[in-house]
């Protein structure tokens, strides 16, 4: 499988970055430090999404039902040399469904996650699963 986006910016401003038919803006200027994610907030949406598309494959794959699920990401940024060096994960799912197996579901998102699994040779993740009963 192959992966192709394409970005730019224009000096001063900030920029985009388009994924087949979206259009990402994000921040490369102080300016918008506060309202434009920046590549470090990108970066951990990748990491977010990967994790939430496995929540719904592996709902099929694992014959579980669940009405919504949410994740929080946090990380931690030395400044020498700056880098992503630690992240911790709260996975929240929304589910009734007695057959949703939190240990497995975890196991499998660990060692199928294209992006879990690139960002876990670089730095240390760990993470929480939290099961709320929602009808």
């Amino acid at each position: 499988m192959e992966y192709h986006i394409k970005a730019f910016s224009i000096a001063n401003q900030d920029a985009v970055v388009d994924i087949k038919s979206s259009h990402i803006h994000f921040g490369t200027t102080s300016k918008t430090a506060n309202t434009l994610p920046n590549p470090a907030e990108l970066f951990l949406s990748a990491f977010a999404s990967c994790i939430l598309k496995n929540v719904e494959r592996f709902s099929r794959m694992m014959k579980f039902t669940y009405t919504k699920a949410t994740i929080e990401v946090n990380a931690n940024r030395p400044e020498n040399p700056p880098r992503i060096d630690n992240i911790t994960y709260t996975l929240t799912i929304y589910s009734t469904d007695k057959k949703l197996n939190k240990s497995l579901l975890k196991k499998n998102i660990e060692k199928f996650g294209t992006i879990y699994n690139s960002v876990k040779l670089s730095c240390a993740i760990s993470g929480t699963i939290n099961i709320i009963e929602h009808v």
